[in-house]
């Protein structure tokens, strides 16, 4: 041991070192072999349909052609990226989904907290069952199941047209499937619906974790049930908040394809086209892959930069943040 450690050059660490440090990996992870088996299918996951899919980003740098393919379609370096500033097409799109973004994130990001909240305050057990069973329950309807009920109840010759018709006694009808000012709260109600109850699950997990000593203590003081939940509820699931306020905005400009599309028509195609149905028009329909390639890289961009900013300003203001 002492020739080898002799032997090694100054500033460097002993060979014998290195090589037992090796050693007690491998036999670590001979240990934990299984541990890593179960790893693997996971791991195998992210790579297949995540890592290697990015390859094609490529495509957002080059005019591509199918008959030539990835590899031999000339470069064009920027282009496509600067026709998404050039047209005005794409800024009315981008100006369409970050209207909706926040107003999804201004009434339905609190909907799980409020109900949440409601829910954790319910005394009786079988009854918070039950009743968060029930507010789960629309999260399993796929968007064209949703968007159909929707069509059913509020079609011209709908039960709600009905009703409205028969209470008023007017032969008018009310076109919230037409009308463009319909479209936007219509999609917020819906991911209201279908996903607060389904949200509420980590805030009712968060609010498990509060003593229930400090609600005794806010009692004998004599704060109100509405003092017991500004000031010990929700500083308690304030991190959680922040968490998942962080990675929504993450998704700023994701919106729902699915929801958008089903709904769009020529009606309200200005107001309700998203980057997301845009990439479809653009790169499915009208096969321009370049350019909703680049569309949709520019929107990972901007969800990147939104996560690490907000992350930051989180650990400003004392929280862990997500990373």
């Amino acid at each position: 041991m002492e020739t080898l450690v002799q032997g090694t050059e100054p500033g460097k660490k002993p060979t014998a070192t290195k090589a037992s440090r090796g050693k007690r990996i491998r036999a670590r992870m001979w240990k934990d072999r299984y541990l890593y088996l179960l790893l693997l299918p996971g791991l195998l996951y992210f790579i297949v349909y995540r890592y290697v899919p990015m390859l094609g980003i490529t495509i957002a740098f080059k005019d591509y052609s199918p008959f030539m393919g990835i590899v031999d379609s000339p470069w064009t370096g920027l282009d496509n990226f600067r026709r998404i500033f050039e047209s005005s097409e794409v800024v009315q799109v981008i100006w369409n989904t970050l209207i909706i973004s926040f107003l999804q994130i201004i009434f339905a990001f609190p909907a799980p907290i409020i109900l949440a909240i409601m829910l954790n305050e319910v005394a009786n057990p079988l009854l918070k069952r039950v009743m968060q069973s029930v507010v789960y329950m629309p999260h399993f309807l796929s968007w064209v199941v949703v968007v159909g009920i929707v069509t059913i109840f509020f079609r011209n010759e709908g039960l709600v047209n009905d009703l409205l018709r028969e209470a008023f006694g007017s032969q008018q009808t009310i076109g919230f499937l037409t009308e463009p000012q319909y479209f936007r709260p219509f999609l917020i109600l819906e991911v209201i619906w279908k996903e607060a109850g389904w949200g509420t699950i980590i805030f009712l997990a968060a609010l498990s974790g509060v003593n229930p000593a400090l609600y005794e203590a806010a009692v004998m003081d004599g704060a109100s049930r509405f003092r017991q939940i500004w000031h010990i509820t929700l500083p308690a699931i304030r991190s959680t908040i922040i968490i998942m306020l962080i990675i929504r905005l993450g998704d700023v400009l994701e919106v729902g394809f699915e929801q958008v599309f089903l709904q769009l028509n020529a009606f309200n195609m200005h107001i309700g086209n998203t980057l997301d149905t845009y990439v479809y028009f653009k790169g499915i329909q009208q096969s321009d892959y370049s350019f909703s390639t680049a569309v949709g890289v520019f929107k990972g961009l901007v969800g990147l930069i939104l996560v690490m900013g907000a992350n930051k300003l989180s650990k400003r203001f004392g929280e862990q943040g997500v990373y």
